[in-house]
């Protein structure tokens, strides 16, 4: 049921330097999943009556990636003025007038934080009924972070930064996660209070709990129960700091469903990924993107695949696939190469060094070895050779192969598209298909072959064939003589 004194504000306006990326920080990946998806999810698992999103920097792009991972959510600007208490302002503003709630503040770069983290914080404040919650958690090294100051009876006096910390205050252990919750009517009153007169001329959000306290409003601080639930991203180091977190909590996650997952340290799987009971992940797996993987299948080793479909029981190894659908019972590599558009039917195979691109193949049919398929269709049951190539490409344009059902094409074959070889028809080794194939035809084009004897000691004289070649004549002659 949704809350109707919630409302969530994402801070997402920071630019995230210490990244050095092109890519704006929140839209960095972690598990599949941008960075800022993470938190929009973990919001709406508090089913609040909104959620705002605060955005600056790259703001079209930013906001633009919001729109796609919650079309709900309310988009706020940022203007000149920095600091996280100008942020929250702004997100305030997009709030309606008369919302008169709890106001949850979550950064956009904290992928980790939960939504039962989120809820005990939030049934903290409201049983004390406080003014302000902050979520703190306690570090070994809180360099870097706002420290939570605390008088003489424990209670949350206020909050300083980093650059505005004595000597004294930077000692202390306890810091500032940047996850709060307000109650709304002070939340405003103090904000247009606070002023950018500090070291890094910002208006410090922070700042409100020292207003709030100075008036005797009740406010208070509640550990996280775990450091490294609020731990920003802000570096390449965090992000993968962060990546190997989360993805030891995903595939712990799937084991205690039912999957067997033999060396979770070397398989990665994405939050959007799918698994059911009984299927099997080998080590060296990487699955990604809407992955799903039915009831009894194997997946790996050493294989990647990207939206992918493996159906019930089927086996796929040491293969990269992306957009493609693998039937039940069928077989996949190992040494395959399964590009976009592939469809493989229950009980097919495509085996080693393969490659397939937009090719349908049916019912039990088997491209066993050394092929490339690329905009084709198989029927049902049929078998292609060792080697074959659809030349699908003309220079301009792409062209279609159609193979028919229970055909049965000969090794290091080239079907040259637009053709179509017909139900039950056979094609012999070495041959190129340019026209169709009637149903039930056999096509070959190959010469004759010609052989030129002693071809070698004339031509290739003092060579180590030669002297091959010459000995086995001198033994093939000694049997003649018996």
């Amino acid at each position: 049921m949704t809350d109707s004194r919630l409302a969530v504000i994402v801070l997402a306006a920071g630019q995230g330097t210490r990244m050095k990326s092109r890519t704006p920080k929140v839209l960095h990946r972690l598990a599949g999943v941008p960075l800022i998806g993470h938190v929009l999810a973990t919001a709406r698992a508090l089913d609040p009556e909104h959620v705002v999103a605060v955005v600056r920097h790259e703001r079209d792009v930013v906001a633009a990636a919001i729109a796609d991972l919650d079309a709900h959510a309310i988009i706020a600007d940022q203007d000149e003025i920095p600091g996280t208490g100008r942020a929250v302002e702004a997100g305030l503003a997009a709030l309606p007038a008369d919302f008169e709630g709890d106001v949850l503040v979550v950064s956009g770069d904290v992928p980790l934080l939960d939504a039962e983290t989120l809820a005990s914080l939030l049934a903290r404040h409201r049983g004390a009924e406080a003014a302000a919650t902050v979520l703190s958690a306690v570090l070994d090294d809180a360099t870097g972070y706002g420290r939570i100051v605390r008088d003489v009876a424990g209670t949350l006096d206020r909050i300083v930064e980093q650059k505005d910390a004595t000597e004294a205050e930077r000692a202390l252990t306890e810091i500032n996660s940047g996850t709060y919750v307000f109650r709304s009517a002070p939340l405003r009153e103090k904000l247009a209070l606070v002023s950018t007169d500090n070291a890094a001329q910002e208006k410090y959000l922070t700042d409100v709990i020292g207003l709030l306290r100075g008036d005797e409003h009740p406010v208070a601080a509640l550990p996280a129960g775990q450091s490294w639930i609020v731990a920003g991203v802000n570096d390449r180091v965090q992000l993968a700091d962060a990546g190997l977190r989360l993805n030891q909590m995903i595939v712990r996650g799937w084991q205690l469903a039912g999957v067997t997952i033999s060396d979770p340290a070397s398989v990665w799987i994405d939050r959007t990924v799918t698994l059911e009971e009984d299927s099997e992940i080998l080590p060296g797996t990487q699955l990604k993107g809407a992955t799903t993987i039915a009831r009894g299948a194997v997946v790996g080793p050493d294989t990647t695949l990207t939206d992918c479909e493996v159906g019930e029981g089927a086996r796929v190894s040491r293969t990269d696939g992306t957009l493609a659908v693998i039937g039940a019972g069928a077989s996949v590599g190992p040494f395959a190469y399964l590009r976009p558009g592939t469809r493989l039917a229950a009980d097919g195979k495509i085996g080693t060094f393969v490659e397939t691109k937009n090719a349908v193949i049916g019912l039990g049919s088997k491209v066993p070895h050394l092929s490339y398929i690329g905009d084709t269709t198989v029927g049902e049951g049929s078998n292609i050779g060792a080697g074959t190539i659809t030349a699908n490409y003309d220079g301009v344009k792409k062209h279609r192969t159609e193979v028919g059902s229970h055909v049965r094409s000969g090794s290091h074959n080239v079907f040259v598209a637009p053709v179509r070889i017909g139900d039950g028809a056979y094609t012999g080794a070495g041959t190129v298909v340019r026209k169709d194939v009637p149903a039930g035809a056999l096509a070959v084009n190959h010469a004759p072959q010609r052989t030129v004897p002693r071809w070698v000691a004339a031509n290739r004289p003092g060579t180590a064939a030669a002297e091959a070649a010459a000995a086995a004549s001198e033994t093939d002659g000694d049997r003649s003589t018996e």
